[in-house]
């Protein structure tokens, strides 16, 4: 299926090597989650975002932003529904489940100040509010996995949900009472998969333990593999003093733990002394027994490295190549897609960047699109910057991505079908 060239607006700026959509031209605000779910439903013909009701600041407790679904043959925006549980980079959590009517998103309980998650059919009627919260829902739509989203924002803001300070709980340590949240989407069930508390004994040795007196851990991105048989889950520790630098990065260490499915078997993929040398972004390889990441893994400079989720076998997939930005490699495992932050290398120094396709057997890569990404208002936070997020569709045929060329957050369609003759059917987190 292609986004109807008819009812879209093309982008043409800087001469696209892929045809370009925006889908969102109705719709200033929109975004998509994230580039490790996908925005577009099971059958390809839905896209769903979260429009935001405003761009030049944070939102406070209690403000709203709208649930939006597309319909990419008619262009119909169908407003599912209104919620308090989103925040700037990931909005409400948006992501489809097993199928076109089911669909998944988080909203919050002022009367509590509680996050939970919603199911919706979006062609019908239907929603039940469930028990725990969205953020990656499994390959086969039927669990969500999750960190504390009231509690994200305190490593970082714009991932996680806004609440007032005073209902954002604060752990001591190796916390037993947080770490992945998992929720049934059927049931509405959910329950504490796997404690903070037992993934640093399991998987950190007891010589490294003495690092992190001192100190207190947070979850923050939890993703499932391909297969829907480990999670990898981001532990972020923030020393406990020298309060005044506390958010400043160079004084937290960052690990990449991934676990199987039941929440045992914690392993270290990537430790803090692998991340502290220059990286970031992690994500699951197309086989679920490797994880992608931005490292610096020879001093060099960043690159796209591999490693086993045990953290064996690190290596950068291309010395020649840099890596940036948020990277989903094809299941082809030859092809890298990746985007840009704007004060990257590969970036072009004027707010544009590119989204890059990048061919491991030669070194090559092509810069598919050039466009706007640097907001207006990023320099009074962080949180406020749009990042494309690039995502797959479940063909790997097109890709939805964030820009905005015009000051506006929109969302886009790119349609890559033409570098590949035929690509894999394998279907990522829904």
């Amino acid at each position: 299926m292609s986004t109807r060239e008819d009812i879209f607006p093309v982008y043409s700026n800087f001469d696209p090597r892929v045809p370009v959509h925006c889908v969102t031209a109705d719709l200033p605000g929109a975004i998509h989650r994230f580039y490790d779910s996908s925005p577009f439903s099971p059958s390809g013909r839905y896209l769903a975002v979260t429009r935001l009701p405003f761009e030049d600041r944070l939102p406070g407790p209690g403000e709203t932003a709208d649930v939006v679904v597309i319909d990419l043959e008619t262009a119909e925006c169908r407003k599912i529904a209104e919620t308090r549980g989103w925040d700037t980079q990931l909005g409400a959590q948006v992501q489809w489940g097993a199928d076109d009517r089911t669909l998944l998103f988080n909203d919050v309980d002022t009367a509590t100040w509680l996050p939970y998650g919603v199911r919706v059919d979006p062609l019908g009627d239907a929603q039940r509010r469930l028990g725990g919260t969205i953020y990656a829902v499994s390959p086969d739509g039927r669990w969500s996995a999750s960190p504390c989203l009231r509690r994200v924002g305190r490593t970082q803001r714009g991932y996680g949900v806004v609440v007032p300070a005073s209902h954002v709980p604060e752990n001591r340590g190796a916390a037993a009472d947080d770490g992945i949240w998992l929720t049934d989407t059927e049931t509405g069930e959910t329950r504490l998969l796997a404690s903070i508390a037992a993934v640093y004994a399991e998987a950190f040795a007891p010589g490294q333990r003495e690092r992190y007196a001192g100190g207190d851990f947070y979850g923050f991105h939890v993703k499932w593999n391909p297969q829907g048989t480990r999670l990898l889950f981001v532990l972020r520790w923030l020393p406990r003093t020298w309060l005044p630098w506390r958010r400043k990065k160079k004084y937290r260490r960052y690990n990449v733990a991934t676990l199987d499915a039941d929440g045992t078997g914690a392993r270290i993929a990537v430790p803090d002394s692998a991340w502290r040398k220059g990286g970031n972004h992690p994500n699951w390889c197309p086989d679920g027994e490797h994880v992608l990441m931005n490292l610096n893994t020879d001093g060099e400079g960043i690159r796209f490295a591999r490693v086993r989720y045990d953290g064996s076998g690190c290596a950068a997939l291309s010395r020649k190549v840099p890596g940036s930005g948020h990277p989903t490699m094809h299941p082809d495992g030859r092809h890298v897609l990746t985007d840009a932050y704007p004060h990257e290398p590969v970036a072009y120094g004027d707010g544009t960047t590119p989204l890059r396709w990048v061919r491991f057997a030669d070194d090559a890569e092509t810069a598919l699109v050039r466009i706007r990404t640097r907001s207006d208002h990023e320099a009074r936070t962080p949180a406020l910057r749009v990042d494309p997020h690039p995502a797959w569709d479940r063909a790997y045929r097109r890709v939805a991505f964030n820009a905005c060329p015009d000051g506006r957050r929109h969302v886009f369609v790119a349609e890559l079908g033409s570098l590949l003759p035929e690509a894999p059917a394998v279907r990522t987190s829904a």
